[in-house]
């Protein structure tokens, strides 16, 4: 579990998505940086679709504002893998909605 308010280093992460040469999906992670965070506790939900259960797990993270930090994008931190879902600008800083699925 990660600490909350504890000052973390991530690795920043730009999904790159081509399609392969038999028809599928191929999911390539690029790395362009890293960004200090301060994270917020974690939060679990269940999510039900089809018959099948899925836990998300939620994090509010705050940063210096970095034009990297966008929407869709991933940051690796306390042995997870977190895809930034949104995020606002607050004075000089931005806080961001993270999302992970297990």
């Amino acid at each position: 579990m990660i600490a909350a308010r504890r000052p973390l280093l991530a690795q920043v992460f730009e999904v790159i998505e081509a399609e392969t040469p038999y028809g599928g999906r191929s999911l390539t992670y690029e790395l362009i940086g890293s960004a200090w965070l301060r994270a917020g506790p974690t939060r679990r939900r269940d999510r039900s679709e089809a018959g099948t259960s899925t836990t998300v797990e939620t994090l509010t993270a705050e940063s210096r504002l970095d034009s990297r930090l966008t929407a869709g994008r991933v940051l690796r931190f306390g042995g997870g893998d977190w895809r930034i879902v949104s995020g606002e600008p607050v004075d000089r800083r931005s806080i961001l909605h993270l999302e992970r699925t297990r």
